[in-house]
């Protein structure tokens, strides 16, 4: 505790006055715990939090240590570091360590926080960090939990806090925010003891600030009586003191504009208003009349979150005086007004509001329908300005909810525009004249709201399970949407429901939508009732029954669109038919027709002449169906004459499901799926008709739009509210038809229009002909004119002809999109198809249809969105559904060569491809057909006895011709083999390897090292591996017998590819342990040795020679015999040529230019004879190669010196080969070359001890094999080693100066 006492000594001093001790003690903290520190001031926060943790436990064991005084002035220091994003971090990391060790003082703390950073002695340019060091210092003591508890220190902190708020240009308010979050922890007697301290009686001070202001409401929450002591009665919402509460609540609002919350001074003056029952005097005088007298943006957001926030607070009546008033207005106009990307929409956070005041008063549903019927009742002429999806009504009691559904209903019937709170917005006053804001629009989109409104909430309540008020809806809309009342009556309800405003036809064709749109809502595939009525009965069969008891009540009730007796057969004929189905109601099958049946019967009520003949047709295909299955299972034998009724039911599922009803789809779906089974090959080609593009102009499918059907989750705003945008948008989209038409009109010039126009020209002499150089008379003003009135006539009708080819272009680019989205709905009957029926024999005719619809969108230049979906599920429906499925066609017999022709056929077509993403479509199609094939048994198997095959048998029982197959697939290797641009790649064949390894044929032994010995393992027995290892050995030494007779590149390169396969497959031999003869290789091999000699001694193929030497003695190597070891020379066979120039010494680099493209020095030619400037004679009389022929010659020296077990050198010059071993090349004109090879090297001309010295290294070096090769001109190569190093970086630079330091170092004795 001593030591916790004197933590001043802890203060870093100056590093003269630093003793002995504390270097000691610095230097004993580990690493570990300085690392705390810098992970504490980290802007992770689990990486500040796992610091400050691992801090306090590693101190826990060293409570009474250096490291606890260390510990401390670290966190002081931190709180006043340069980075502010720091210095919460310490501050919280010493709040905590205060809280774990309640031994330490906190005045103690405080006061070396204050002699750190004192005020009054601290520089300028640090009083910024200073003044938050203390404000971070004291924050930590409040934040340990312990400075409420101490007075002293409390004391303390609170004089600080008041010299800290002097500095506002700092700290803006933070020290009065500190301070009001202390005394509101502080207990009662203290705080009563402090208020005089921190506030004064002058009432002018304290409607001077936000905090001020907060410090006071404080005070009259907690001490009012001290507080009435110390400034008497104070009335805060007098006419004098109004005007400054809207002034600090203007300054609240600026002050958490970034923060997006509502500051506690509002919420406070709320609280004191509805205490000291004065709350309509705030609301009015404070709130709607100053603060949205000239609003701004954060003083609206301020307005909108006290309403949320009073919600709770407000009684029945108040509520009404709040929802009814200017505030409630003003929140409508920005909903419609504010735009997202550049405004914040304040619609989530008051739904957050109103959900927590509806879920906190369940028990009093009068308040929840006061709240959500003023909310709905915000109107922007008409339209209520809430989504039609909003979910607060989750909350809502059983009550409130029957209450709301009511009240939407009355709202429906008799629209009361007088009750709505409704607006325009300021554009619309401008822009829309009076008389288009009549009370029947108005009518018209508030109906238009309420009914999507209702459909929104029974997708609400079907979750809760409400029974009753779901068919109270679905009634409603069903009657609404067809039926008049002509006589009211007991037994139908909704025949005692009377409009004020008749319902048009507009409204009616939005709750016919709206009808179909609850249908979906409603699907028993997706949602049922767990406790349901009436047998468990779908929604669309009690509104069916429905809709037949209305059609019964003629004198009562008649239908909008009336039926003709026909259609009433019809209707009656559905009804019988729906009694039977019922009756068979067990069966699956029967529930699908039931179902598209419903669906179908209310589709009557819309449009009545179109679904005519469709339920017809339905009928009798259901009744056809129904009759027909017991007689199935005898007819199953005759495949040949399926039922028609399958046929037409598939026109009718075609027509359905080019309907916008996404319910329809699903149950055409669903329907499909059970007659998928009776499907026949002429409705299959039904299906495929449409997916065909060469058949789609004459397809009678009429695809409609989808764009008018309105889900009740969207908004139905028609967008009256904002025509800023829309005339904006209007005036660029009349720019963008503009520059369009100026394209046509400049891109493609009619040759008709050309020739009228030149006609018109010729007619009024406006255009020179021949002798117009004869008549100079000009035009009179009547010619001009009607010259003028003609060409505007002719651009007038061009005009008209290009709009008619743009719209007609339009109209093609919509009809092609409908198409697509139609096709794209197809294919989920395809889908159906191979996934139910995987063994229908149907599915094979797919095959070739969904490739030409992969081809086709690939290939499509223009991908829209629409090509990249159907691509994509018909690439999923293709590999997954058809290629690896479990189950597959089972009866293929009698098409077993119409089959293996198709194989043939996409294995080429895979081979055409121009892409190899394609070309693996094609391959994996004929992959499935193989798999087809081999699991069929022939009818020659099937008719003989039924006992098991045995495995031999079953390779040969199945239909599949393998050697057919093997000969497609062996061509197709060989093309990929071959072709360098072949579409085929390797993971077709590897697949193909892996299912069917016999299906390579002879060109296993290319694969070896194509795909590897791995792969290729894995698909053979070992009897089969062995067999192909000796086949693979048997061809390898039928080509090695050529070895060394290649004449031309292509065959270098087999007999390296060959030798290559060879040492691969020794590799094998090796490592599995196989029993190979090799006797036959190893005899071919030795016999090709002297031939292979010979032709490295020729130099034929030089640029491989080397590497086909080494191949054939490393597979020499593997069968036991050993290269012959090269043989070291004598001092008298080294080549003179080796003294000449210390660059010699360098290993040849690879790249060199030419020797007629190397710049050369003229007084070096003039000086030296030609013969003699070049360094090295390439023969006799010849002059010096060059390019192939240098190189040719290169490659013949380096195989003469590898054939007689010599180092690769230059050999020397055939002059030079006459000379005596001895004798050294002293030559006048080599001394000449020396000296200037080193005066470019900067260095002095090397003596001849030197060069002796030089050369016994240099020999030293070639009998360890380091020096292979020598350059064959020193000077030239150096000039350019030397110009390469002076544009080269540093790297390279500091290379040459080791070099050449090293080559100095040689140099001296």
């Amino acid at each position: 505790m001593a030591e916790m006492k004197n933590l001043e000594t802890a203060e870093p001093g100056s590093s003269g006055g630093a003793t002995q001790a504390d270097r000691h003690g610095l230097l004993e903290h580990s690493r570990e715990f300085l690392d705390f520190f810098w992970d504490i001031a980290k802007p992770e926060q689990e990486t500040r939090l796992q610091a400050t943790e691992k801090l306090l436990q590693y101190l826990r064991t060293r409570p009474e240590g250096s490291e606890m005084k260390y510990a401390l002035k670290r966190l002081i220091t931190g709180l006043g570091v340069g980075r502010e994003a720091a210095r919460p971090c310490y501050s919280l990391a010493l709040a905590q360590l205060l809280q774990s060790f309640e031994d330490i003082p906190l005045c103690s703390i405080l006061k070396q926080i204050q002699e750190k950073y004192e005020l009054q002695k601290v520089k300028k340019a640090m009083m910024r960090p200073a003044l938050f060091a203390n404000l971070f210092g004291v924050l930590a003591l409040f934040q340990s939990g312990r400075l409420v508890k101490d007075r002293e220190a409390l004391m303390k902190s609170v004089r600080l806090l008041q010299i800290l708020s002097h500095h506002y240009n700092h700290l803006q308010g933070q020290p009065m925010k500190v301070l009001v979050d202390i005394l509101t922890e502080v207990p009662e007697a203290m705080f009563e003891e402090i208020l005089p301290k921190v506030l004064r009686g002058d009432l002018k001070v304290v409607l001077g600030s936000p905090k001020h202001l907060e410090l006071f409401l404080l005070a009259q929450r907690r001490v009012p009586a001290k507080l009435k002591s110390l400034m008497g009665a104070v009335d805060l919402f007098t006419e004098e003191n109004i005007p400054s509460l809207v002034n600090v609540l203007k300054m609240a609002a600026m002050l958490v504009k970034k923060e997006q919350k509502l500051p506690e001074l509002a919420l406070g003056l709320l609280q004191l208003a509805l205490k000291e029952n004065k709350f309509p005097q705030f609301w009015k005088e404070v709130v709607e009349q100053e603060l949205l007298k000239k609003p701004s943006w954060p003083t609206s957001y301020l307005c909108f979150r006290l309403l949320g926030a009073a919600l709770p607070l407000l009684s029945e009546e108040q509520l009404q005086l709040v929802m009814r008033g200017e505030l409630i207005r003003h929140f409508g106009e920005h909903i419609v007004v504010a735009k997202p990307p550049n405004q914040f929409k304040f619609v989530p956070e008051m739904s957050v509001y109103v959900s927590t005041f509806l879920e906190g008063c369940q028990d009093d549903p009068g308040r929840q329908l006061a709240v959500l019927v003023a909310f709905s009742s915000i109107t922007n002429q008409g339209l209520p300005v809430m989504p039609t999806f909003w979910r607060v009504t989750r909350f809502l009691s059983p009550e409130a909810l029957r209450s709301y559904v009511a009240w939407l209903w009355d709202m429906f019937l008799q629209p009361r525009l007088d009750s709505l709170v409704d607006f325009s917005t300021a554009n619309q006053k401008k822009t829309q004249d009076a008389s288009v804001n009549v009370p029947e629009r108005c009518v018209f989109r508030l109906r238009k709201w309420i009914i999507h409104r209702l459909v929104s909430l029974v997708d609400q309540l079907h979750l809760e399970k409400d029974e009753d008020l779901i068919e109270q809806v679905a009634r409603f809309c069903l009657f609404h949407a067809f039926f008049k009342t002509k006589k009211a009556t007991g037994q139908i309800p909704e025949t005692k429901q009377h409009f004020s405003f008749p319902l048009d036809g507009r409204t009616r064709e939005v709750i016919v939508s709206t009808f179909f749109s609850l249908l979906q809502t409603l699907n028993p595939k997706f949602k049922q009732t767990a406790d349901q009525s009436e047998g468990a009965k779908p929604w669309t069969y009690r509104l069916v029954k429905l809709a037949d008891m209305l059609l019964n009540h003629s004198r009562n009730v008649v239908v909008v669109t009336p039926f003709t007796a026909q259609q009433r057969q019809a209707w009656n004929q559905m009804m019988d038919t729906l009694k039977e189905l019922e009756a068979r109601s067990s069966e699956i099958k029967a529930t699908a027709f039931q179902h598209l049946l419903l669906l179908v019967g209310l589709h009557l009520f819309k449009s009545p002449a179109e679904i005519y003949d469709l339920l017809n047709d339905i009928q009798t295909c259901i009744k056809k169906s129904v009759e027909q299955k017991p007689r199935r299972s005898r007819s199953r034998a005759n495949t040949s004459q399926e039922p028609p009724w399958v046929e037409v039911m598939v026109e009718i599922l075609l027509s359905l499901l080019a309907q916008p009803s996404h319910l329809i789809r699903q149950v055409a779906r669903n329907v499909f799926g059970h007659i998928c089974s009776h499907l026949t090959p002429r409705a299959l080609q039904l299906i495929l008709a449409v997916l065909n593009p060469e058949t789609e102009e004459d397809d009678n499918v009429v695809v409609t739009d989808d764009s008018s059907e309105k889900q009740p989750k969207e908004t139905e705003d028609e967008g009256e509210d904002s025509e800023d945008s829309k005339d904006s948008k209007s005036e660029g989209e009349s720019e963008d038809e503009e520059e369009s038409e100026e394209e046509e009109r400049d891109g493609d010039v009619d040759p008709g229009f050309r020739q009228q126009l030149m006609a018109v020209l010729q007619a009024g002499k406006a255009l020179g002909g021949v002798d117009s150089e004869d008549d100079e008379e000009e035009l009179g003003d009547e010619a001009m004119l009607a010259l003028d009135q003609n060409l505007a006539s002719l651009f007038a009708e061009q005009k008209l002809r290009i709009q008619a080819r743009r719209e007609e272009k339009n109209k093609l680019q919509k009809e092609k999109i409908l198409r697509r989205d139609f096709q794209i709905r197809v294919l989920d009957l395809i889908e159906v198809l191979v996934t139910k029926q995987p063994e229908n024999p149907l599915v094979l005719e797919l095959l070739e249809p969904l490739l030409n619809i992969i081809q086709r969108s690939m290939r499509s230049s223009g991908t829209t969105k629409q090509e990249q979906d159907l691509l994509h599920k018909t690439a999923r429906i293709f590999m997954h559904d058809v290629c690896r499925a479990r189950h597959y066609c089972h009866n293929v017999e009698h098409c077993t060569e119409a089959l293996h022709t198709q194989v043939e056929r996409l294995v080429q077509q895979a081979g055409r491809q121009a892409d190899s993403s394609v070309a693996l479509y094609y391959f994996n199609a004929s992959l499935y057909l193989l798999r087809v094939l081999k699991g069929n048994i022939s009818k020659s198997h099937q008719q003989g006895d039924n006992t098991e095959l045995e495995p031999m048998d079953q390779e040969t029982a199945n239909c599949l011709d393998l050697s057919f197959v093997t000969l497609v697939y062996s061509e197709a290797l060989s093309s990929f083999l071959t072709k360098r641009n072949s579409p085929l790649t390797v993971p077709m064949f590897l697949s193909l390897f892996s299912r069917y390894p016999v299906s390579a044929g002879p060109r296993y032994h290319l694969m070896i090292p194509l795909l590897g010995p791995r792969e290729l393992r894995v698909c053979f027995e070992d009897p089969e591996w062995e067999q192909l290892i000796s086949q693979v050995l048997a061809k390898v030494t039928q080509t090695l017998r050529t070895l060394g007779e290649a004449q031309s590149k292509s065959e270098h390169q087999k007999e390296l590819s060959s030798l290559e396969l060879l040492n691969t497959v020794f590799k094998i031999i090796n490592h599995e342990k196989l029993s190979v003869d090799v006797t036959t290789l190893l005899g071919v091999l030795q016999s090709q040795q002297q031939k292979l000699q010979q032709s490295l001694q020729q130099g034929n193929h030089s640029s491989g020679s080397s590497r086909l030497y080494d191949l054939y003695w490393q597979a020499m190597k593997m069968l036991g015999i050993q290269r012959p070891k090269l043989e070291k020379k004598d001092d008298k066979d080294v080549v003179p040529s080796d003294i000449q120039s210390p660059v010699s010494m360098k290993r040849k680099k690879k790249g060199f230019l030419p020797e007629t493209k190397k710049r050369k020095k003229r007084k070096a030619e003039d000086a030296v004879p030609q013969q003699d400037a070049m360094p090295v004679a390439t023969s006799g009389d010849q002059p010096p190669s060059t390019g192939k022929k240098r190189k040719k010659m290169k490659a013949q020296v380096v195989a003469q010196t590898q054939l007689n077990g010599t180092p690769a050198t230059k050999s020397p010059a055939p002059d030079s080969a006459t000379q005596s071993p001895s004798t050294p090349a002293k030559t006048p004109k080599l001394q000449k070359k020396k000296e200037q090879l080193s005066q470019v090297n900067g260095a002095t001309p090397v003596s001849p001890t030197q060069l002796s010295g030089k050369k016994q290294r240099r020999k030293s070096l070639a009998q360890k094999g380091v020096l292979s090769k020598s350059p064959q001109s020193a000077l030239p190569r150096k000039k350019s080693r030397l110009s390469l190093v002076s544009r080269s970086p540093s790297l390279l630079q500091s290379g040459t100066k080791r070099k050449k330091m090293a080559r100095r170092k040689e140099q001296t004795p």
